[in-house]
């Protein structure tokens, strides 16, 4: 746990990204750059949990976790995830700000931008400004999506959009649709893609790959199984480490506790997890061992003592039910935004007992993660540094002309599908 009265703490308050300081310069909130929280993980061979909140008590559970086991984390929202969720760009630096504030402040986070998703020039364009204004609320890193796009289209896309990130903050990248079992990114595909960025003077974090892995719950109802390929994984890893890039795992959501223990040996540096926290806010009843959502006669069961309240919950089904959804649908998630401030107004000892939970998941995952201490080597990389840029200290390796259209591994992708969260 990090002292806040420390001169070390003080000191990192200075390290803090410019648009941080600008936003919450007179609060002791220990915002940072998504790249410290990166190099830490790459330091301490371990994983960041990233969390989207879909739903503000998701940050307060998360966050109340990492200061229990002094973890820095990331909290994230996708972009598609803001245009159906109360939780949003806006409103979340607020949030935890707020529950940093309430725990007594010393807990290490970044905020990311989850899934950007780029679909061609005008998403590019919309995403300059965007994005900026974005940042400016206070995120301090990013995730461009534009997997679903040819290779060197998505390779342009995103250096083009990339140049506009203030190279201090975070940046993850994406190549492969993220679709489930037996769906895998190839080794040349991840080469081409972090060669190419690199060769245009572009160093992210961590590359998103398609390695078996699903958004949303596991339907074993209709033969629906968790699939991640670690030796793909770890090939992948292997191949981009020279760039100083890790793996970033999406979906994590219903993945045996025993296979995420594992993932640290396999090249991967951040872990989101974002349906299981969702089914934690609705009270579903879980896989204790997964967190993925149980499904019984076609439909989510609500577990009465946990989560929102039985009352609300009915009433956010009858809702769905209005929609013509599926009582297994993942279009559930739509729920966050419509439901969000009933959910907020429940009883003290409804949201507690949400946050409570929130944090007993968060905590096993960063137990898993080896994330326990991450938070003083956070402070440590910082204070390394001679000012608060983060920027890093990486060399170009290749020459552009070896990533032209001409050398890339797919000209063109089978589905024009939205995988974004």
């Amino acid at each position: 746990m990090l002292d806040v009265n420390s001169g070390s703490y003080r000191e990192l308050m200075r390290r803090r990204p410019l648009n941080v300081q600008a936003r919450f310069g007179g609060e002791d909130v220990a915002l940072v750059s998504g790249r410290d929280v990166a190099g830490a993980m790459g330091e301490a061979g371990a994983i960041a949990l990233a969390a989207n909140a879909r739903n503000a008590l998701v940050i307060k559970g998360v966050l109340k976790a990492a200061k229990r086991c002094s973890a820095a984390v990331y909290i994230e929202l996708a972009k598609s995830e803001s245009t159906y969720c109360g939780a949003n760009y806006e409103n979340i630096p607020e949030y935890a700000a707020r529950y940093s504030a309430e725990l007594g402040h010393g807990v290490v986070f970044a905020l990311h931008v989850d899934h950007y998703g780029i679909k061609g020039e005008e998403d590019v364009l919309k995403g300059v400004s965007h994005l900026q204004h974005i940042i400016s609320r206070g995120f301090t890193s990013v995730a461009l999506d534009a997997s679903h796009l040819p290779d060197y289209q998505n390779l342009c896309a995103t250096r083009d959009l990339a140049d506009w990130i203030p190279s201090g903050l975070g940046l993850e990248v994406e190549v492969g649709e993220i679709k489930g079992a037996g769906e895998l990114s190839t080794v040349e595909e991840a080469l081409y893609f972090i060669g190419g960025l690199n060769a245009w003077g572009v160093f992210p974090d961590y590359l998103a790959i398609s390695n078996g892995s699903l958004h949303g719950t596991y339907d074993s109802s209709a033969g629906v199984v968790e699939g991640i390929d670690l030796g793909r994984t770890k090939e992948i890893a292997d191949a981009i480490a020279p760039y100083g890039v890790a793996i970033a795992q999406h979906g994590i959501s219903g993945t045996p506790l025993d296979k995420v223990k594992a993932f640290r040996s396999y090249g991967i540096r951040k872990g989101n997890v974002a349906t299981l926290f969702q089914n934690v806010v609705f009270g579903l009843e879980m896989d204790p061992d997964t967190g993925n959502a149980v499904i019984r006669d076609g439909s989510y069961v609500k577990d009465p003592s946990r989560g929102v309240s039985k009352a609300l919950w009915d009433r956010m089904v009858e809702w769905c039910d209005s929609k013509g959804m599926s009582r297994k649908s993942g279009d559930y998630k739509k729920l966050n935004l419509p439901f969000h401030d009933a959910i907020m107004e429940e009883s003290e000892d409804i949201r507690d007992r949400i946050v409570d939970e929130v944090a007993w998941w968060a905590e096993r995952f960063m137990k898993a993660f080896g994330a326990e201490g991450t938070a003083e080597k956070v402070m440590e990389i910082a204070l390394r540094r001679r000012d608060h840029n983060a920027s890093p200290e990486r060399k170009v390796l290749g020459c552009r002309a070896d990533f032209g259209p001409e050398k890339a591994p797919n000209s063109t992708k089978s589905s024009n599908g939205d995988y974004s969260d």
